[in-house]
């Protein structure tokens, strides 16, 4: 399918609280390295990263997913979104996400509530704002099923402070959902998801959808490759629905997931600009529902 003149609006809206975003945005993890995010890549071309933020903005999009351990050796996410996008569009929303983090070497470690507030400054450094738009708490793989009521009510006291505009969780369950509710409100809940999702997954979807809660979905495209990326091979199914529309695997794997429901975004990521144009292009994508029951039974 052509991507040349179609722009983020044609997957329609959704509001993370009181802000309109386009239901397909960006995700700035692969920006800072080429190859697998977190592994031993060389670093991304800096002026090449700029370019792709910049049409992304151009191209409509006005919600970006990143992290301040979105980092190489010698790039940062958060500041190559600074320096590509400030001052910012009013009507860009920059979605972040705490409790996991790295030091220097890229070693990973993992706040404890007190510690929340200083990664949550840090985002504000590197970004050069006076409040975060959106913050995700990121749950712990070790916490899935146990109580994350003590670190999500310390981001709701920054969120009181006025550091935080809105708030999300990530990696989280049906349970821990109703557990941050009960604390701060939350407007959108970023979980891995798209095609042979788990049922639990579909019914965290569904949940969202009656809460109308954002359902943010991150490995859409790259499925079980997660931060290596997309595999080179694909399903049949999912072959023969791309030829028939014209369009690519990775554009199937993004309309079926937006078509999961209307408060269902997107946030795939690339360093690459015609890849970016192809994605953005996928809102506009319609598939049949003969086509998405195919793809569900996958």
């Amino acid at each position: 399918m052509t991507s040349k003149t179609i722009t983020a609006s044609a997957a329609g809206t959704w509001k993370l609280g009181d802000l309109t975003v386009n239901r397909i945005g960006f995700g700035a993890m692969r920006l800072p390295q080429n190859g697998e995010a977190f592994g031993t890549n060389t670093p991304s071309d800096r002026d090449r990263a700029i370019a792709v933020l910049r049409r992304a903005v151009e191209l409509g999009v006005n919600h970006i997913d990143t992290a301040a351990f979105y980092f190489s050796s010698l790039r940062s996410a958060n500041e190559l979104i600074n320096s590509a996008l400030a001052p910012y569009p009013d009507d860009l929303v920059i979605a972040t996400k705490v409790w996991p983090g790295r030091d220097p070497s890229g070693n990973w470690w993992w706040a404890e509530p007190g510690q929340l507030r200083g990664q949550v400054e840090e985002n504000l450094r590197q970004l050069g704002r006076d409040h975060l738009d959106v913050v995700n708490l990121r749950v712990r793989p070790s916490r899935t099923g146990r109580s994350i009521a003590e670190h999500f009510a310390a981001l709701a006291d920054l969120r009181q402070a006025g550091l935080i505009r809105h708030l999300g969780i990530s990696n989280a369950t049906q349970e821990q959902l109703a557990e941050a509710r009960r604390i701060a409100p939350v407007v959108c809940v970023q979980n891995p998801f798209g095609i042979g999702a788990r049922p639990e997954d579909h019914a965290l979807l569904r949940a969202c959808g009656e809460q109308g809660i954002a359902f943010v979905p991150f490995f859409a495209i790259a499925g079980k490759g997660r931060e290596a990326g997309a595999s080179a091979t694909d399903n049949d199914d999912i072959l023969s629905i791309a030829h028939a529309h014209g369009a690519t695997p990775a554009q199937v794997r993004l309309a079926w997931t937006l078509q999961r429901g209307p408060h269902v975004l997107a946030i795939p990521g690339t360093g690459n600009p015609d890849h970016l144009a192809a994605n953005i292009a996928a809102g506009a994508l319609r598939l049949t529902d003969d086509e998405m029951t195919r793809l569900d039974t996958l």
